[in-house]
């Protein structure tokens, strides 16, 4: 096939791909229309949920089947990614919030998660997004909630703590490259800037080559990069992305110690979606401490009821001292049989209990 044959194929498949998209998103403003007549029809007030978490999961598991190729799975829904997110905001006006600045791994999951048709709003703490969410100032809400090198962010469970009122919609998986980004080569840098978990997937290295100098905590990687741009003989610990808004150079890269580093992020909204058979959920939960075995009485209803534990973590619940309030990540969903009937077991045994949210598993 000669070239001009080939470019005139192309130009008669983008016409049909066009119609094609067009027509999907008119039958997305239907479901939209559909949505809000269901709602008025029961009596609920407020607009629908249009970031469906388990409906997207079905449609990426579907897209990958009916790929032959050329193109990877990856790559497919990498482009249905975008047309969802076009039709999301044909739908409703979509907000964001992610711990910024811009550039940030938060700022980067939630464009995988939600694609560029929508609006980013960047906030200067964790809390701070969740506050957002909780006043319904954005529509939904990224927060980080563990690294596979440096284990959970502690502020955002503490934030849980301080607003249990939000509820978990999704899980984003982001694999996360950590760099030296600085305006000066090594020996004149004298100070690094960077996010407390990013200074713990990097601390191998910065030992052995930048043992003498100091390291700065703060409240992001972006954030650290905008620093190390205006100071001088300092450097970040951030990502490539950062380089190019910041004008930095890449001095190291891939500085974590882990190969496969990657951090867990919650998309947090007002509700949680439906069960989908393949679900976890996370408690939030305190135990009288002067009752003997009271925590492990609490742990034993899942294992009674078969239910599988995925992580446990705890934090000083404000209360008073040495009190303290259990996270527990359970596979299941709080309306399923099981679940439901452990939680009503389960609060015999806790002062409160607090269901943060149920969630489909993700596996891309």
């Amino acid at each position: 096939m000669d070239l001009d044959k080939a470019r005139s194929q192309i130009s008669e498949v983008d016409r049909r791909l066009v119609d094609l998209l067009n027509e999907r998103a008119r039958l997305s403003l239907n479901v939209g229309t559909a949505k809000r007549k269901s709602l008025k029809e029961q009596g609920t007030e407020g607009e629908p949920e249009v970031y469906v978490p388990g409906q997207e999961k079905r449609v990426f598991e579907k897209v990958r089947g009916l790929n032959h190729g050329p193109l990877s799975g990856e790559s497919i829904c990498a482009i249905y990614r975008e047309i969802m997110s076009a039709s999301i905001s044909l739908q409703s006006d979509v907000s964001v919030g992610y711990l910024g600045p811009p550039g940030t791994f938060s700022h980067q999951a939630a464009m995988k998660r939600f694609g560029d048709s929508l609006a980013y709003v960047p906030y200067a703490a964790i809390e701070d997004v969740i506050t957002a969410v909780t006043k319904e100032e954005i529509t939904y809400g990224l927060v980080p909630i563990e690294n596979s090198t440096f284990g959970t962010v502690v502020q955002t469970l503490d934030a849980f703590v301080g607003q249990p009122r939000v509820k978990i919609r999704a899980e984003v998986y982001l694999p996360v490259t950590q760099s030296l980004l600085s305006r000066y080569q090594l020996p004149a840098i004298r100070k690094v800037y960077s996010h407390p978990q990013a200074f713990g997937q990097s601390r191998r290295w910065l030992d052995q080559h930048l043992p003498h100098a100091s390291r700065v905590e703060v409240a992001s990687t972006a954030k650290a990069a905008e620093l190390a741009a205006a100071e001088n003989y300092t450097a970040a610990i951030s990502s490539e992305v950062c380089a190019t808004l910041y004008h930095l150079d890449v001095v190291a890269k891939d500085i974590t110690s882990a190969n496969d580093n990657t951090t867990r992020f919650f998309v947090l909204g007002q509700s949680s979606d439906a069960p989908t058979g393949d679900d976890k959920t996370l408690l939030m939960f305190t135990v009288d401490h002067r009752q003997p075995g009271a925590l492990c009485n609490a742990l034993n209803v899942f294992a009674k009821y078969k239910i599988n534990q995925t992580a446990i973590n705890s934090r000083p619940s404000g209360q008073r001292q040495w009190h303290y309030m259990f996270f527990v990540e359970i596979i299941g969903h709080e309306l399923d049989t099981s679940v439901a009937s452990a939680l009503d077991e389960i609060k015999s045994y806790c002062l409160d209990l607090v269901v943060l949210g149920s969630y489909p598993r993700q596996s891309y």
